[in-house]
C-alpha cells in the first residue's frame, strides 16, 4: 500500500483582510507541480470566510464543484436563477459545464464562516450547468455518486464521495475496488489511516490497497474520495 501524507501546515495560502484559504492543490497564486491534484481531484480549499465578507460574482466553466459546510452560513446565487442559503450538513453540487457565473457571501455580520470547497473534474466537457443542494446529517454517508444513488447528489465523473461525522472510537473497514484510488480529508478531529495520524486539514492519498481502516480518536469530521 502506498499512502502520501498532504500535512495541513504544508498547504498552500491566501490569505486577504475577508479570507483565510488553504489549498491541498496548486490553486490560483499558489503553485506546487508536485501538488496538482490527485486523479480526477483537482482542489480542495479550506476556506474561512469572515463576517460580511464573500466571493462576489465570477466564472467557473468545465468543472464538478462540491460544497462542504462545517461551520456558520454561506448564502449562494448563481447565473442559472438558484439562490440559496447553505448551513453545517448541507452539501452542494454545481455543474460549471458550458459556463455559470455564482457568487458566495457570509451573511452574518458577527461571525466568521468555514467551508470546504472541492473542483472535480468531469468526465465529459460541455455539459449542461445544473445545481443541487442536499442537507445530510452525521455518521457516515455517500454525499455524491456518478449516479446519485442512494440519496446523494449527482457527479459527472467515476467517483464517490463520503462525508463522516462520528464520535471517538468509530473504527470501520472502507473497500476499494481494484484499480481504485482514495483521497482522505480531515476537516476536524483525530483520524488514523493505516498507522498514521492525521489531524484538522491533513490529507492522503491512497493507491494499491483493497481496504482502508479508519479509525477515530476523538470526535471527527472527514471526506473519503473514491477514486477510478
Amino acid at each position: 500500500m502506498t499512502i502520501s501524507l498532504r500535512p495541513a501546515f504544508e498547504r498552500g495560502e491566501t490569505r486577504t483582510d475577508w479570507l483565510e484559504s488553504w489549498h491541498s492543490f496548486s490553486f490560483g497564486h499558489y503553485r506546487d507541480p508536485r501538488h496538482m491534484g490527485f486523479r480526477r481531484l483537482r482542489v480542495i480549499n479550506d476556506d474561512v470566510i469572515a463576517a460580511g465578507g464573500g466571493f462576489g460574482m465570477h466564472p467557473h466553466q468545465d468543472m464538478e464543484i462540491l460544497t462542504f459546510m462545517d461551520r456558520g452560513a454561506l448564502v449562494h446565487r448563481d447565473s442559472m436563477g438558484n439562490g440559496s442559503r447553505i448551513e453545517p450538513g448541507d452539501v452542494q453540487r454545481m455543474t460549471a459545464g458550458t459556463g455559470v457565473l455564482h457568487s458566495e457571501e457570509n451573511p452574518s455580520q458577527s461571525e466568521s464562516t468555514r467551508l470546504l470547497q472541492v473542483w472535480i473534474e468531469p468526465a465529459t466537457r460541455g455539459l449542461t450547468p445544473s445545481y443541487e443542494q442536499r442537507s445530510f446529517g452525521d455518521g457516515w454517508q455517500l454525499v455524491a455518486s456518478r449516479d446519485g444513488r442512494d440519496g446523494s447528489l449527482l457527479v459527472h465523473q467515476d467517483v464517490d464521495v463520503y462525508r463522516a461525522r462520528l464520535e471517538a472510537g468509530d473504527a470501520r473497514t472502507f473497500e476499494l475496488a481494484e484499480g481504485r484510488h482514495a483521497w482522505l480529508q480531515v476537516v476536524g478531529g483525530d483520524v488514523e489511516l493505516g498507522g498514521h495520524r492525521l489531524g484538522e486539514g491533513d490529507g492522503a492519498a491512497v493507491s494499491g490497497e483493497s481496504k482502508l481502516d479508519i479509525t477515530t480518536h476523538s470526535d471527527s469530521h472527514y471526506l473519503l474520495f473514491d477514486l477510478a
